[in-house]
């Protein structure tokens, strides 16, 4: 895409009309120009600070629908049900192009559930540490309070677990600087995914 001009197209039948391969670029592009009513929610609730990912002056997310998977994959993470923590990230992170600061953020929050389900659901380590080597690579350049998550936190747990993966037990994730549980909201949200 990069060099290329993209006429953005409003036209729900011009989209439908579209081989696939151009229909994703439109994506891309509509992504990637800041078009991106398909991450709109007026539903999802204000930040309790100023996260990286809040627009204060036009009180709303720049992205809805990451805050709203974040927020359900936190707290399902929490609450120790590591797979479907794992599919609210991976939902969302099909809406952002490659190379886009959310999609390197919700790749590598797709990890770090995967690998904890693997570890404490089937007792299974194999591959853990390359995990998190990927899940550090995604995560590095991503701004400490994504979207209310302490990424910080999370890669610094991620690289004690590298010399210790003992290091993970009890470990939560923080969000706006609290430890939020999932509820049987956050259930819902992922059965309905």
């Amino acid at each position: 895409m990069r060099g290329h001009r993209v006429r953005l197209m409003t036209s729900k039948e011009e989209k439908a009309r579209m081989p696939p391969r151009r229909r994703w670029d439109y994506v891309l592009a509509a992504s990637r120009s800041g078009v991106d009513e398909h991450t709109r929610d007026p539903s999802v609730d204000p930040p309790a600070g100023n996260p990286t990912g809040w627009l204060p002056g036009e009180r709303r997310w720049e992205h809805d629908t990451l805050r709203r998977a974040v927020v359900h994959g936190v707290r399902l993470f929490n609450a120790d049900a590591f797979h479907e923590s794992h599919d609210c990230f991976e939902h969302e992170w099909y809406n952002y192009g490659h190379g886009s600061t959310e999609s390197a953020f919700l790749h590598g929050m797709v990890q770090v559930a995967a690998r904890a389900y693997k570890h404490y659901d089937f007792e299974d380590d194999d591959g853990m540490h390359s995990l998190f080597e990927t899940s550090l690579r995604y995560l590095r350049g991503v701004p400490n309070d994504y979207y209310g998550v302490d990424v910080l936190d999370v890669r610094t747990h991620l690289t004690n677990a590298l010399a210790d993966t003992g290091s993970l037990d009890g470990w939560r994730i923080r969000l706006d600087q609290n430890t939020p549980f999932a509820t049987d909201e956050d259930y819902e949200f992922v059965d309905d995914l």
